[in-house]
């Protein structure tokens, strides 16, 4: 009996990688999936399985495991973070000149996709009136940021006349982010002394000049979600695998080992010295990187058994730079609560009439 519920236990917590099929692909927790495992969901186990421990807390990275959840949970964190966690994002953009060789409409593209540092939860979302002319749309210091960008191409002077170089020839011949600037509204130079407003990064390349090409433009940044465009979109990247289990099932020595080591990633399998010889030994399989390279050599695909933790996330959450990574989670976390009071909320009424 005890062997039978150990076998429902792996095939309800593990998912196994075969030579010809992934075993157990079923990547659901919820209960009545596993015929003969009591799995019935309780709070208090839960509690007790759940947790978060933290790996690489960077600027911009953050990664960190989730542990106890359903995969239908990891996902939806996932899918907040990259459309729901708002942020600031130029939104219009008035060109009263340009006369350089990028289009108006590929400029206002470039231009509405750098990431503006800025507290969007320090903003409101802005009434737009689709009824009225966008040039007629008055800025507010409560919902707008307004942004300028003026500049213009000359030749240096102080040149040297048998240079080439276009850095050295011309003046402002490439227009970077660090040439936008904030234009406060209202109260903001107030609101928003401490903060410096503008782009994150001040390396980003927009357009090349010549002498006598110059730009003259201004800019609105709203606040938005990355569901209505990916400008709003937190995070340049959020992502998660599940962790990697590794198993050898006898002792593998010699040059087997050597060769067991090499099929796969660096730092998953390392050898040690007993009695003269060298075995293999499983050291880090979180390294693993799903390959089955092991799988290929007949007298080793069978001394190794590959497998995932179904329910032991590595979340990976790389930041534009707008909010920190950890204050992006800790925003995902408030939306999915927030989504949950809304349906519980609708089950109530509903309840009710």
């Amino acid at each position: 009996m005890s062997e039978m519920r150990s076998s429902l236990e792996e095939v309800r917590s593990r998912i196994i990688l075969g030579e010809f099929c992934v075993k157990n692909v079923n990547t659901t927790n919820f209960p009545g999936n596993y015929p003969g495992y009591d799995d019935t969901w309780d709070m208090l186990t839960f509690q007790k399985t759940f947790r978060i421990e933290v790996g690489q807390l960077t600027d911009t990275l953050m990664e960190f495991d989730m542990v106890g959840i359903d995969a239908a949970v990891a996902n939806a964190f996932r899918r907040i973070l990259l459309a729901e966690v708002p942020t600031m994002a130029i939104e219009k953009v008035f060109i009263y000149n340009n006369t350089s060789i990028v289009q108006d409409e590929v400029l206002a593209q470039r231009l509405g996709l750098i990431p503006i540092k800025a507290d969007p939860f320090l903003f409101e979302y802005k009434n737009i009136d689709k009824d009225k002319d966008s040039a007629e749309e008055e800025v507010s210091d409560i919902d707008s940021i307004q942004l300028c960008l003026k500049i213009k191409c000359v030749r240096n002077v102080r040149a040297s006349k048998d240079s080439s170089d276009p850095q050295e020839l011309y003046l402002n011949n490439k227009v970077y982010s660090r040439d936008i600037k904030w234009i406060p509204v209202g109260n903001q130079a107030d609101v928003f002394a401490d903060a410096s407003i503008g782009p994150v990064h001040d390396d980003i390349l927009i357009a090349l000049l010549r002498p006598g090409q110059e730009l003259d433009i201004v800019m609105h940044c709203v606040k938005g979600i990355g569901k209505d465009h990916a400008k709003f979109s937190p995070v340049a990247t959020a992502s998660y695998r599940l962790l990697p289990e590794l198993t050898l099932l006898e002792t593998v020595q010699g040059e087997k080992a050597e060769r067991l080591k090499r099929c796969f990633s660096h730092g998953v399998i390392e050898l040690e010295e007993v009695n003269g010889s060298k075995i293999a030994k499983v050291v880090n399989g979180r390294l693993d990187t799903c390959c089955r390279e092991v799988l290929r050599h007949d007298d080793l695909k069978n001394v190794v058994k590959l497998g995932r933790v179904r329910d032991h996330f590595i979340f990976s959450v790389e930041s534009t730079g707008i909010l920190p990574p950890n204050v992006l989670v800790a925003e995902s976390i408030k939306v999915l609560m927030a989504k949950c009071q809304r349906f519980l909320n609708e089950l109530d009424s509903s309840d009710m009439e």
